[in-house]
């Protein structure tokens, strides 16, 4: 893997793990405005609702800290993405269906006049998000990541379509 994908994972970590802890961190100081946020949608019963406005904030953070420390990279990377997927799905359904919300990403959430008009930079900065996520997944090997030490790999130098470092196959 080539020096600059690993400075670019390096880089896609942090602006990734930072967003889901500044996210996690107004829902976890008031969990109940993160389950409002979630009825908002009228997606899912309540049941679901509460369970997904409590637990929301939680991985937020896991995924978060795991992607800051680079962490099971490529495994947070997968979580982020379906993190993105989530979200973009819950605002492009309520611009469909009409409804004014705060998306909840990083406040309250609910009834909020004129939201709609957010809601194409709020779609276009969770794919940015999604797309991030993507790359982790693809190339996990970072710069400066606890993955380095747990799997004792030093970062691959050389050629950069090489998958495995000698040291591995052994």
């Amino acid at each position: 893997m080539s020096e600059w994908k690993q400075w670019a994972g390096l880089v896609i970590r942090l602006v990734l793990g930072g967003t889901l802890l500044a996210a996690s961190w107004h829902k976890l100081k008031d969990p109940y405005a993160s389950v409002m946020s979630v009825r908002a949608y009228d997606l899912l019963p309540e049941p679901l609702v509460k369970l997904l406005g409590y637990s929301l904030p939680i991985i937020e953070v896991l995924v978060g800290l795991c992607l800051i420390l680079g962490l099971i990279t490529r495994v947070t990377g997968v979580f982020a993405a379906g993190l993105m997927v989530m979200f973009v799905i819950g605002i492009a359904s309520v611009w469909a269906r009409g409804m004014e919300i705060d998306c909840g990403c990083f406040g309250d959430g609910g009834a909020k006049p004129g939201a709609s008009a957010d809601y194409p930079w709020e779609i276009a900065r969770d794919v940015g998000l999604f797309l991030m996520a993507g790359w982790l997944v693809l190339w996990p090997r970072t710069k400066y990541a606890v993955d380095n030490v747990l799997l004792h790999r030093s970062p691959p130098s050389g050629d950069p379509e090489r998958i495995l470092d000698v040291e591995e196959v052994h």
